[in-house]
């Protein structure tokens, strides 16, 4: 390693010498790249050679690499190099040589139109990079002259040879064009000239597309070079003759593929749509593709059938509106259209023997949105005749959207059962949808036949069309208000009669039920003839998810007409999870539906009940908590608290006064005395403190603590009051034993609900003070391991600052310690917790007037947190954080301007600060336009982002784009 020369790789760690860049070291590190077994030489490898790829001595050494001794690899890379210095040094190659570097790359191109095809490809991206540097200007022919070099009789190369080396370039020209890195008024300047230059090509590729003697691989590239150049924004008319040749080329089992992307890439183009004329054409093109496709549907020839259903679909759905404008042409858009509705109904099951079908399901949307937009005369035509098509769609997609038999299905892989289940929700989206044209005659058309179904004598019929049926009505009833449909009362009545045979149509069944939740809590008369089926598929783990999420929206939809109901639902509910037939998610709804239902009961049933359902529970952690700690006792506490937890998120016995959320939301207090989660609470206070005294190290149990309190605190606002000691005095023992993230975002839900009243002033303050004085504590151990206490700490402040500012006014808050501190997290790495101490000072700043300690910290010590800012935005900062420092700096400005405006000048005298790359005017520039701007906190966020993006030297880059 000690001999640079013999080790080219080994140099790419630090910025090589120049002369490191010869041929026999790009060689030798070429060879370590794809030889040398060891992953860390080869990563060396990779960096010298971009290094040396960008590196003035390219230009001499990428010819020398596409010697003719040298392997294919060696010639790529030369090739790749040359491609780089032309497309991203172009201003460094004087105009003198533009001439000798177009000559030199032809005839590259012409000696390796019979070599290596990679290479070959390479050099024609350089000269088309070349090409369209110098275009218009100095080259303004450069396709027509690429088309006469290459055709001329005097190359050593045979025909063949060179029609393909200018095939590949002229395929890659558009290509080079679409990725290029040109300045905008380039860009467009080259797309009007290369726009014209398309008259130099179409006649050379139909030429070649239809001349009997063009060999295969010849037609291919024609057509590859075709759909290049569409991409362009070519006018479709200008196509006409190349489109009719591609599809002539689709009979060509060889050609299909790249004649289908060529007519797909031509049709798809936006600009397209203005011609008319050229679409009306080759509406029978696509038309007199049916019998190939049908033979291909037939045949089981997968490949072809799509393809000719993509070519359909991209007329159809790109153009449905200008086609649909040509009223008088209605016969043969409509012909289209059922072209497109055999490609939806193509059969077999998706996606195991047919992929096709989920093509035409956007193109269903966009039919529906072109008709509903017309003017109420043309739409009431168009009604009339898509209306039929619309409902044989409804059909088409239900039958689409069935189960194969429960043998065939066994056999489908996880992915395929995963994608079809994908393609099941896009069909029920179209359905949705299909229901604005088709309206309250499409459930009803859907009830008719699933009651037809389910009361036929004549033959048994099939679990999946059933399923298939109801899946259907789900889908619409899922979210379109349903409550005022005549057919619902039925479909409930039928339910029951539905024989379930199959986990698939239970689930169905389930979410069915769910779906309908809404118009149950309206006809509360009918719940007792679907809930029965609901709890008993409680009790059958391969429902889960169905089951329980169903029996959660009722419990929340219709929870004041179940009381009659609560007993069972229950028992039945406590079976289950005592048997532990569902995951931890699913248990988890399961508390908060039982939450939801037990909310609308009388107190004392609520008590009844809750002691019947914890019960088993508290004996469970009692007995856990006397365990020595270990992993699998943790896991088991964790879920017992988190069902607490979320039987508490959801039962809520206090009717709310307003709808409004937010601080100032008031609940009438609970008529019938102590609210009882307040009483289970006061309960299991003292087990819960037995648990925690052995888990305090452990942040999964204290989170899962401190959610029991938090979710209830957030449920129950003021009726949570009576608790407000005795978990203050909690938090705070925890929070000194081990500090943790959970216990500073539950004080501030205690700040924030609690602190303005006087009589929880005392408890609420003291544990502010000491959670204040621990993190301090924490701050002068250094706080860089604890980015998330850091976080919650931040925003506990500003909690207090926004809520209650006297909680600044105690003389035992160290206010310049805090301070201080918030200064150090704006220099944190994580982005929340940099977020969190801006959202302190924004709260902080407006404060200074109001309360002194913190108008006397800012007047102390506010430059300190200015130069902190003007570090961040100089660059030591994201720059997604911007808005968040420009917010300080407004804040400052508003309400402590005559300080900044001394702060502001002195800080930006310092040379070389906050960016050695601003000059004295720029920051002179930076400081005026701050104090000016006293109103509009969004200019403040554009120059701060200006200001930045110099600092950081990417002022005028192609990085600002990010912003």
């Amino acid at each position: 390693m000690e001999r640079r020369e013999e080790q080219p790789g080994a140099a790419g760690a630090g910025a090589a010498p120049a002369l490191d860049f010869t041929v026999e070291n790009v060689e030798k590190a070429l060879h370590q790249l794809y030889y040398d077994p060891n992953i860390e030489n080869k990563n060396l490898a990779q960096k010298w050679l971009m290094q040396a790829q960008v590196s003035p001595q390219a230009w001499h050494f990428s010819w020398q690499l596409l010697q003719p001794d040298k392997v294919p690899e060696i010639q790529y890379f030369g090739a790749s190099a040359l491609h780089i210095k032309i497309s991203r040094y172009w201003s460094d190659i004087p105009t003198d040589q533009y001439e000798s570097l177009k000559a030199q790359l032809f005839t590259q191109i012409t000696r390796f139109a019979s070599g290596s095809k990679i290479v070959l490809t390479r050099l024609c991206v350089a000269l088309a990079s070349l090409a369209l540097s110098m275009m218009p200007d100095a080259w303004p022919c450069a396709v027509a002259d690429m088309v006469r070099l290459f055709q001329a009789e005097d190359s050593p190369v045979d025909g063949q040879g060179r029609c393909m080396a200018l095939l590949e370039l002229l395929t890659v020209l558009p290509e080079e064009f679409q990725t290029s890195r040109l300045p905008q008024y380039r860009k467009s300047l080259v797309r009007a000239s290369l726009a014209v230059e398309c008259g130099a090509v179409f006649p050379l590729l139909e030429q070649l597309l239809q001349q009997p003697s063009s060999p295969s691989c010849v037609r291919q590239k024609v057509l590859k070079c075709f759909s290049s150049w569409v991409q362009l924004e070519v006018p479709l008319q200008d196509c006409e003759a190349l489109i009719q040749a591609a599809f002539s080329a689709l009979q060509d089992s060889e050609l299909f593929d790249s004649s289908v992307e060529a007519i797909v890439n031509a049709i798809s183009q936006p600009d397209a749509q203005r011609y008319v004329n050229t679409l009306l054409k080759l509406i029978p093109l696509v038309l007199g593709l049916q019998d190939q496709l049908r033979q291909a549907v037939q045949s089981g020839d997968m490949e072809t059938s799509h393809g000719i259903c993509r070519i359909a679909v991209a007329l159809g759905e790109n153009h449905s509106r200008a086609l649909l404008d040509q009223v008088e042409h209605w016969q043969s858009f409509l012909a289209l259209v059922n072209m497109i509705m055999f490609c939806t109904g193509i059969p077999g099951h998706f996606p195991v023997n047919e992929t096709t079908s989920s093509l035409t399901l956007t193109f269903w949307y966009t039919l529906q949105d072109d008709i509903l937009s017309f003017e109420a005369e043309k739409q009431a035509v168009y009604q009339q005749v898509y209306r039929p098509v619309y409902f044989q769609l409804v059909d088409v997609l239900l039958h689409k959207a069935q189960f194969p038999s429960d043998e065939e299905y066994g056999f489908w892989s996880s992915d395929e059962k995963e994608q079809f289940r994908i393609y099941r929700v896009d069909i029920s989206d179209t359905l949705m949808y299909v229901y604005e044209m088709l309206g309250a005659e499409l459930l009803s058309n859907l009830y008719d036949k699933l009651g037809r179904l389910l009361t036929s004598s004549e033959e048994p019929y099939s679990w999946q069309h059933t399923e298939a049926l109801l899946y259907g009505f789900q889908s619409i009833a899922e979210t379109i208000d349903v409550n005022y449909s005549d057919v619902v009362p039925g479909l409930i009545g039928l339910i029951p009669r539905i024989s379930i045979s199959n986990v698939q149509l239970a689930d169905t069944v389930m979410f069915t039920i769910g779906a309908l939740s809404e118009w149950l809590a309206d006809h509360p008369v009918m719940i007792n003839s679907v809930l029965p089926l609901v709890l008993h598929a409680l009790g059958n783990p391969e429902l889960s998810i169905s089951s329980v999420s169903t029996l959660k929206k009722i419990c929340r939809e219709c929870k004041y007409d179940l009381p009659p109901y609560a007993a069972n639902i229950v028992a039945v509910s406590q079976d289950v999870l005592m048997k532990q037939i569902h995951k931890t998610s699913q248990c988890m709804w399961l508390m908060q539906a039982l939450g939801f239902l037990l909310s609308a009961l009388q107190v004392e049933e609520i008590l009844k009940n809750l002691h019947s359902l914890i019960s088993p529970y508290i004996q469970q952690l009692e007995k856990l908590a006397e365990e020595i700690p270990n992993p699998s006792n943790k896991l088991a506490i964790v879920h017992i608290l988190g069902l607490l937890s979320n039987l508490f998120t959801t039962l809520d016995v206090s009717h709310h006064e307003d709808d409004h959320e937010g601080p100032e939301l008031r609940k009438l207090p609970v008529p019938q005395g102590p609210n009882p989660v307040v009483v289970v609470l006061q309960q299991v206070f003292q087990l819960i403190q037995k648990v925690l005294s052995k888990w305090l190290n452990d942040a999964q149990v204290v989170e899962a603590v401190c959610a029991i309190f938090e979710k209830s605190v957030k449920t129950l606002l003021d009726d949570f009051a009576p608790m407000v000691p005795q978990l203050c005095e909690m938090l705070g023992r925890m929070y000194s034993t081990i500090p943790q993230a959970s216990a500073l975002d539950l004080t501030r839900q205690l700040v924030h609900i609690f602190a303005h009243e006087p009589a929880h002033f005392p408890p609420i303050e003291a544990l502010f003070l000491l959670v204040t004085s621990v993190t301090l504590t924490l701050f002068q151990q250094g706080p860089r391991d604890h980015p998330d206490i850091v976080d919650s700490f931040m925003q506990l402040l500003a909690q207090a600052l926004k809520r209650k500012p006297d909680l600044f006014l105690c003389e035992r808050l160290d206010v310049k310690a805090v301070f201080h501190c918030a200064v150090l997290a704006l220099k944190f790495p994580e982005a929340p917790t940099v977020k969190a101490s801006c959202g302190f000072f924004t709260e902080l700043l407006p404060r200074c007037g109001e309360v002194e300690p913190v108008g006397k910290v800012v007047q102390e010590d506010g430059r300190v947190l200015l130069i902190a800012v003007l570090e961040a935005i100089g660059g030591q900062a994201s720059r997604s954080l911007m808005d968040c420092f420009a917010d300080i700096l407004f804040a400052l400005n508003k309400h402590c301007f005559s300080l900044l405006s001394v702060w502001i000048k002195e800080a930006l005298q310092s040379p070389g600060f906050p960016s050695a790359r601003l000059s004295p005017e720029q920051k002179d520039t930076f400081s005026q336009q701050i104090l000016r701007e006293r109103v509009n906190k969004r200019r403040v966020k554009e120059m701060v982002k200006e200001f930045t993006l110099l600092c950081r030297g990417l002022h005028g880059t192609d990085y600002t784009a990010d912003y």
